[in-house]
């Protein structure tokens, strides 16, 4: 349970290998904390994984987004040339599919691409003008060459004396309490 709750965001260790950000990272998920994140100035491979991250929703909205788009371009294009002004031009069909396809094909990038930013940016919480960890002095080396590993306080297995000792444990060039 969190001693110091409401006063302490959390406690952050610093890295300065990237392969020592992704063990540690490990050995803080096997520990059984789960409200833990990992800041680094570049991706990481294999570092999502050591973190706990699940995969995105973001490639399911994108095909709905475009699957959508597309939909809305042939019923558009088919509602307007059959249904609403029917003009047989050239003795083609009404439903002359092959005419629709580049407006479909159009709209479906435009909505799937309109779809990617919005979910990304909604999903990622953005904007984030404010964030605990810009408290750290340390943190600003997080966009140069640092890595960083935050235990938050609200985590169920967190304890600040405890929680203290397992990430000095994990050999981190400091360790800094988080203020909220």
């Amino acid at each position: 349970m969190a001693q110091d709750g409401p006063q302490l965001y959390g406690l952050m260790a610093e890295f300065e290998e990237p392969d020592d950000l992704v063990a540690a990272s490990e050995k803080v998920r096997d520990a059984g904390f789960h409200a833990f994140d990992a800041y680094t100035p570049f991706p990481i491979e294999g570092l999502g994984e050591a973190v706990g991250h699940k995969r995105s929703l973001i490639p399911i909205l994108v095909f709905s987004g475009g699957l959508i788009g597309a939909l809305t371009a042939f019923g558009m294009m088919y509602s307007s040339a059959v249904i609403f002004y029917p003009i047989n031009s050239g003795g083609r069909p009404l439903n002359s599919w092959p005419a629709f396809i580049p407006i479909t094909f159009e709209l479906t990038i435009l909505f799937a691409a309109l779809t990617a930013v919005v979910s990304m940016f909604f999903l990622n919480k953005l904007p984030m003008p404010y964030h605990p960890v810009f408290n750290v002095p340390e943190f600003q080396r997080a966009s140069q060459d640092r890595f960083f590993l935050c235990i938050e306080a609200d985590d169920p297995k967190f304890d600040l004396d405890k929680t203290r000792a397992f990430l000095e444990g994990l050999g981190p060039e400091k360790v800094s309490e988080v203020a909220p």
